[in-house]
């Protein structure tokens, strides 16, 4: 798989380590995020990490910054995405498995590394269940084009 990486300075320790887990496991990553431990914009790289996602260039986007938060809300201004929030192992596989998530994003201040790649091993394992969670996701979809 082909995995977008993007994090502003207070994801960056997490960033460097999940690069390194994801290509020993043969994942192509793609760095879009800051490799600066200087203050920044998050939106910038969750915005750039996105398109990379929603154009097919990437299969899957990861996000990480002190929270998560502003990555999730950024991301999910872009048409298209569908990004979770991996506070736990449980969510980190139902964002997948019932709601067809495209992007993760993480916080490096509330969460241990161990954590955070275990999520993310577990989010790219899952495949989405389909079946009656496809007709939610359609209406996610008809919400984000302004059809609901």
């Amino acid at each position: 798989m082909k995995i977008v990486l993007g994090n502003d300075r207070k994801g960056f320790d997490y960033k460097c380590r999940l690069v390194n887990h994801l290509e020993s496991l043969g994942h192509l990553v793609v760095n879009v995020g800051t490799d600066e431990d200087v203050p920044c914009d998050y939106p910038i790289y969750a915005a750039k990490a996105a398109h990379l996602v929603v154009s097919g260039e990437c299969d899957y986007g990861i996000l990480i910054c002190a929270s998560g938060e502003g990555m999730v809300i950024a991301a999910n201004k872009v048409n298209g995405i569908r990004c979770g929030l991996g506070y736990n192992d449980e969510v980190a596989r139902l964002c997948r498995l019932h709601n067809n998530a495209n992007m993760l994003a993480f916080g490096q201040s509330f969460q241990s590394y161990e954590e955070v790649e275990n999520r993310v091993d577990t989010f790219l394992n899952t495949d989405f269940l389909g079946i009656y969670h496809t007709i939610r996701v359609n209406m996610l979809n008809d919400i984000e084009n302004g059809n609901m």
